[in-house]
């Protein structure tokens, strides 16, 4: 039975997704003529077409390089695919400031962003078969952890929440107390438990409960 590879894609990707489907969802049922919500909605579409653009940024700057210098050529569908959706993102950016009492904006935004959300849902799925494939024939799986260490040494704070925010909900149990396992690894204690007691809240109790039982077991493992 073959080990299987570390996949980089994964998790941030469910993340993305779980972000895209939501958003497009409240933007469906926004209701234009209330202040309030328009701003949490606008607020929240904001917030989505950032982490986007970071997240076109990340991989651009520290995955495709390291898969072109190596594989000459097999980045090109992609790379031309996020000239696309940058101008997308902007796009959609300009297309927030025409909402407020406007239903027929509202409208075009919701189409629009319907189609960005298709098109990455497609994207990313091209990109955990084939640019996988692509970073397995040519890298080891510690270098493709190299890579995604240097992609979170990037990362803000308010940054890393925000992914947080999106990923560990929607990631299985096993994946979370995997990406969890790892983050200790790594971290110091006191900042860890920083951690722990930022993303409790964004747990149900069955899940939370779940993730404590992994993570103690992981420590009687390691002691063993």
């Amino acid at each position: 039975m073959n080990t299987p590879r570390y996949d980089a894609y994964a998790f941030i990707h469910k993340g993305l997704r779980a972000f895209m489907a939501h958003t497009l969802v409240r933007t469906g049922r926004l209701d234009v003529h209330d202040p309030a919500e328009l701003a949490e909605v606008s607020e929240e579409l904001r917030a989505l077409l950032t982490i986007c653009r970071h997240h076109l940024h990340n991989e651009n700057t520290f995955v495709h390089p390291a898969i072109a210098a190596r594989a000459p050529g097999a980045c090109e569908r992609v790379e031309h695919e996020h000239l696309e959706h940058e101008a997308a993102i902007d796009e959609l950016e300009g297309m927030i400031d025409t909402l407020p009492g406007d239903a027929g904006a509202l409208r075009r935004l919701y189409l629009r962003l319907s189609a960005f959300v298709a098109e990455n849902f497609e994207h990313m799925q091209h990109e955990e078969t084939h640019m996988n494939a692509a970073l397995w024939d040519t890298h080891s799986d510690e270098e493709i952890i190299a890579i995604e260490q240097r992609i979170v040494a990037s990362h803000q704070p308010q940054e890393m929440m925000l992914a947080m925010r999106w990923m560990l909900p929607h990631l299985s149990p096993d994946e979370r107390s995997a990406m969890l396992g790892g983050m200790r690894a790594t971290a110091p204690a006191e900042a860890f438990a920083g951690i722990l007691g930022a993303i409790r809240p964004l747990l149900g109790g069955r899940d939370w409960r779940k993730l404590a039982q992994a993570l103690s077991q992981q420590i009687g493992r390691a002691h063993v």
